[in-house]
């Protein structure tokens, strides 16, 4: 049998032919949001139903690394089971193979860990809890009191709103809540319950089911007293969440007006909500409205700027016009309502508008003037350029005909110094921004008044009465 010669074959006659070596593909990992389900259960049962609605999560990305992906999982599929009874957790986790494709394997312990903490068990502990921890909201609650203020949840005897301080089975019953916190509400982190002036409003509702607690959590808002001095206090809202099976029931509004109630009641200095969502700041804002439909003091200076805008014609107007309240009525407001000057001012906008006529073009028109004004001085400045500010078209990647820069010039020095010399298509662009955030304002005003008169349809027909 002949022997094969060294350098017969194609690669050695030919040392610039390489020998092709197959790799599988990177891995592309998978989104959080993508393999991962939430649920809220009440009783074990549910984790068996099929028809056991999921939580969506706001985002859960930032959890997993820099890109928020999880790698090195075949078909991976987590479900976390939290308790509506002792909010304890339970994660099943679940998948084909692993494989490390080039991004290794996520480590799924310590990121659900950084999640959940402690609440996080294994699933006979976690059946346990059910039964163990029964009256673990009734705990929470039972040194707290009860607040009663002719809210529309009141029409059911079985719900009331309980008004805790932040420490002791309270505190314990808050740590518990973190994940979902973290979980539902964009942006959240917990806050620091060792600090003083700490509450807990806490919507609950007395069940008589035998096999589930006596106490069920709707929803909680958490709160903080601070010192203003010389000598009062202010209320700021620091979180707030309506537990996702209770949604839109109006619980998140029965909160807020009990918020109001105790800022009034206790005189406190006003009440301010520390970094809110667009639709919590929509659901203030409808009730704050709601309550200046009613506020004797505004309605002379209102009445005022209603007809101001129904006769003057602005199109042709030489200066900014501005539709802002007297102070002294500002601080009346917050005097007797406790609504802070910015809230008040973007709620008078809205009343404004609530008492102008939709098919009255020249005041919609002047409307919409003034709000191009406010705007465009809140952004540039106003126009004699006495603040400084300046708005220039910056070249970007990402929407080259929507970004944009604001800065501050030097104070000091001649006006014509601080003037920054623009083109004709950057003053175009301005324009179509401005005219952008201008709509954008407009439609929130339209939003906030259509709610204002679903909700205050009585208010409404008494005001117009009148």
């Amino acid at each position: 049998m002949a022997l094969k010669q060294k350098g017969t074959d194609a690669t050695a006659a030919d040392p610039k032919k390489r020998r092709r070596v197959g790799f599988s593909g990177t891995d592309a990992g998978v989104e959080a949001n993508e393999c991962i389900k939430v649920f809220l259960v009440r009783n074990p049962d549910e984790m068996s139903s099929v028809d056991c609605p999921s939580i969506q999560p706001f985002d859960l990305s930032h959890f997993f690394g820099e890109d928020g992906k999880i790698y090195g999982y075949k078909n991976i599929k987590i479900n976390v089971w939290i308790s509506a009874i002792s909010f304890h957790g339970y994660a099943d986790i679940s998948f084909d193979e692993t494989c490390d494709g080039g991004k290794g394997i996520t480590d799924l312990k310590p990121v659900l860990q950084n999640i959940f903490g402690e609440n996080l068990v294994d699933k006979e502990k976690f059946l346990q809890t059910f039964s163990n921890e029964c009256e673990y909201i009734r705990t929470a609650v039972m040194n707290g009191s009860a607040i009663k203020h002719g809210s529309s949840y009141e029409s059911d005897p079985a719900v009331e709103i309980v008004r805790v301080e932040l420490q002791g089975a309270a505190a314990f019953l808050y740590s518990r809540l973190v994940p979902l916190i973290l979980l539902l509400v964009e942006g959240s982190t917990p806050i620091d319950i060792g600090e003083h002036g700490w509450e807990m409003l806490l919507v609950v509702k007395k069940t008589n089911q035998e096999s589930v607690s006596k106490f069920e959590l709707l929803g909680f808002a958490v709160v903080h007293n601070f010192y203003r001095y010389p000598e009062s206090t202010r209320l700021r809202i620091s979180q707030i969440l309506v537990l996702p099976p209770y949604q839109g029931e109006g619980y998140g509004l029965c909160l807020l007006e009990a918020i109001n109630y105790i800022a009034q009641s206790e005189n406190i200095y006003d009440v301010t909500i520390e970094d809110p969502s667009d639709y919590l700041q929509y659901v203030r804002s409808s009730i704050d409205c709601l309550r200046l439909l009613t506020f004797e003091p505004i309605k002379a200076a209102l009445n005022d700027m209603v007809s101001s805008l129904k006769e003057t014609n602005l199109s042709k107007r030489t200066h900014s016009l501005r539709i802002v309240p007297p102070s002294d009525l500002v601080e009346t407001v917050r005097q007797k309502l406790k609504i802070n000057k910015k809230q008040f001012l973007r709620c008078w906008e809205i009343l404004i508008y609530l008492n102008l006529d939709s098919e009255d073009l020249k005041s919609m028109d002047n409307f919409r003037a003034c709000i191009y004004d406010r705007i465009k001085g809140e952004i540039l400045g106003s126009a004699s350029g006495t603040n400084g500010k300046r708005l220039i078209q910056m070249p970007s990647s990402f929407n080259e005909e929507k970004s944009f820069a604001v800065y501050w010039t030097q104070e000091s020095g001649d006006t014509d110094d601080q003037t920054v010399e623009q083109q004709p298509e950057d003053l175009k662009t301005q324009e179509q921004q401005l005219n952008e955030l201008v709509d954008n304002q407009m439609e929130e005003i339209l939003g906030i008044a259509k709610n204002v008169i679903s909700r205050g349809k009585d208010k409404l027909a008494e005001l117009a009465a009148r």
